[in-house]
């Protein structure tokens, strides 16, 4: 956990959690609230991320980790999945340099194979360049869904087991998390999801055992420091007991 002190919050000092999670949930909504194409709204939705990592920075965070487009996200519109790679592209483009400026490490965790060659360059260039980074560990979650991640763990035990290099009796909790894609990073203890959807949508289901939830009900392309801040606030006033009696 981190502190914030009065050189980022103008409030009494207040307990950050270490890793927050979110759900970018509502980029259609907003267009479509406005009259606009989901385009639009998944253009605005860039600058809320934008915002939300600057934040994140600038609170102390150490981890963050982003739900950017999930496996079933493949099943949009051609036309609207191929904006949304358009939108990827310019992102690592543009933002690059300044992530790198800024002390950020960036992690892509998912199923790489479906994307262009180009994007897959991409991404491994962002994650390559800011390697050694470490005031924010930015994770992006993309072509993710955790029930695929868990299935691909599980068959990477059941491969040592049927090799007979380890045996049934083995496998672990922190065996599993071992061949997980997110092994390294801790568990998040806050996962936020906007629009006002209460649902965590197959993400990251074995990390949010003993996750604290907030549900925020704006749109994501309206996601500011605010929110984000009311959200810590939330999180900092309970108590957690990780299934034990305090």
């Amino acid at each position: 956990m981190a502190v914030l002190s009065s050189q980022t919050q103008p409030s009494d000092t207040q307990i950050v959690p270490r890793h927050v999670a979110i759900i970018m949930d509502g980029n259609g909504r907003w267009a479509r609230s406005r009259g606009r194409p989901r385009t639009m709204g998944h253009r605005a939705g860039v600058e809320a991320v934008r915002r939300t990592i600057e934040a994140s920075v600038e609170l102390g965070i150490e981890y963050l980790t982003l739900y950017g487009f999930s496996t079933e996200n493949w099943k949009r519109p051609e036309s609207e999945v191929s904006d949304l790679m358009g939108l990827l592209r310019l992102f690592i483009k543009r933002e690059l340099s300044t992530l790198q400026k800024n002390g950020v490490k960036i992690r892509i965790i998912g199923d790489r194979s479906r994307f262009a060659d180009d994007i897959r360059a991409l991404l491994d260039k962002a994650e390559s360049a800011t390697s050694g980074n470490s005031r924010l560990n930015l994770t992006i979650a993309l072509s993710y869904g955790a029930r695929a991640e868990l299935t691909q763990a599980m068959r990477e035990i059941a491969k040592k087991v049927a090799s007979g290099e380890i045996s049934a009796d083995a496998i672990t909790e922190d065996l599993i998390e071992q061949n997980l894609s997110t092994v390294g990073i801790p568990d998040p203890d806050l996962l936020i999801r906007t629009s006002g959807e209460q649902r965590i949508s197959n993400f990251l289901l074995w990390q949010s055992a003993y996750t604290e939830f907030v549900f925020e009900d704006v749109l994501w392309p309206d996601f500011d420091r605010n929110h984000l801040e009311k959200a810590i606030d939330n999180f900092a006033g309970r108590e957690r007991r990780f299934g034990a009696v305090i």
